[in-house]
């Protein structure tokens, strides 16, 4: 691994970018100061390769195309291309549709470099509110393609009533739907693949072939239980991804943030769940940036120590390849 001690980077903010949705909301306060102008806004991309870069020395340049120039510095290694996770906050007034993604051998065989494996974080959700994870046991794939044909496939899906603080695993294969009131910190594999097999009548093109080949049954989909330790709670850890959620009263280290067994070089992102507070350099060597609630801040393999200051609450989240798990 690369020795950065002599170039430290500077951490650096995300700006989101949105993006309308039929199923999506008209207006993402408390969230955002933002309201869709015509069609309903579902996501906001956190860290989407074409999200801009808000402070320090790359300011105005595109994600994506950083970790392109600089993977070493990002990374903390060569092996691995690209931008390796991609953060979103889902927010949804109406079912989404009914969908799978591939895994990393069926993205593969049709020419992408990888699958998709997501999890949600449940922000908010109105009572009652569910999602669709899984399909029920015992349930076959001529029952999925009848009820894709006749309308009735939510009649095999598996329903989990949520609460805000669940966290849901939906492994690649996992026939899935969000479903209204419910907004949802995801984090995934960088890659947009979905094939939608049923979107409830609306004007989009589905993908029945490939998401029947894509879907697996017996997945590990499903809610997580958080482990929680001396400082934080382990929200998620798979092959792909680790989040934990970490409060901050006063002030916490850059070192302190990380677990004993993970790399000094290495990504991880900040994203505020709660509070606000800064993120100062141990060393002034870039100006302070400010947290506030729904920031993400990029903390590149190359960067300096650093402190974070203030209440609040972080969820960070940083990547993992399978030869990690």
């Amino acid at each position: 691994m690369k020795d950065f001690s002599a170039q430290p980077w500077a951490p650096f903010l995300v700006s989101p970018r949105f993006s309308n949705r039929p199923w999506g909301v008209s207006d993402l306060r408390p969230w955002f100061e933002i309201s869709a102008k015509d069609e309903p806004i579902g996501e906001a991309w956190l860290t989407g390769d074409e999200c801009t870069i808000l402070s320090g020395p790359h300011a105005g340049q595109k994600l994506g195309s950083l970790f392109a120039s600089h993977p070493a510095e990002m990374l903390g290694t060569t092996a691995h291309a690209g931008s390796p996770l991609l953060i979103k906050l889902i927010f949804a007034s109406e079912k989404l549709s009914v969908q799978v993604h591939p895994d990393d051998a069926m993205a593969q065989k049709y020419g992408e470099p990888r699958g998709k494996t997501e999890c949600w974080y449940l922000l908010e959700t109105k009572p009652g509110a569910q999602l669709a994870v899984g399909l029920k046991e015992g349930v076959t794939l001529e029952a999925v393609k009848q009820g894709i044909e006749k309308g009735t496939l939510e009649e095999s899906l598996n329903l989990l009533t949520v609460t805000p603080g669940d966290m849901i695993f939906v492994d690649a294969g996992t026939v899935h739907a969000i479903w209204p009131g419910v907004v949802v910190l995801e984090a995934q594999q960088n890659c947009d693949l979905t094939y939608r097999m049923y979107d409830y009548g609306r004007p989009r093109e589905l993908h029945v072939e490939k998401s029947l080949e894509a879907t697996k049954f017996g997945t590990r989909a499903g809610k997580v239980a958080p482990v929680v330790m001396e400082d934080r709670a382990r929200l998620m850890e798979s092959e792909y991804f680790r989040l934990d959620r970490i409060p901050v009263k006063g002030s916490k280290t850059s070192q302190n943030l990380r677990q004993p067994d993970e790399a000094a070089a290495a990504l991880s992102y900040l994203f505020v769940l709660a509070g606000s507070g800064k993120l100062v350099s141990s060393d002034g060597s870039f100006e302070p940036l400010a947290l506030t609630p729904c920031a993400v801040a990029a903390i590149p393999a190359a960067a300096g120590a650093f402190t974070v200051e203030g209440e609040l609450e972080l969820v960070r989240i940083s990547p993992r390849w399978p030869e990690q798990a």
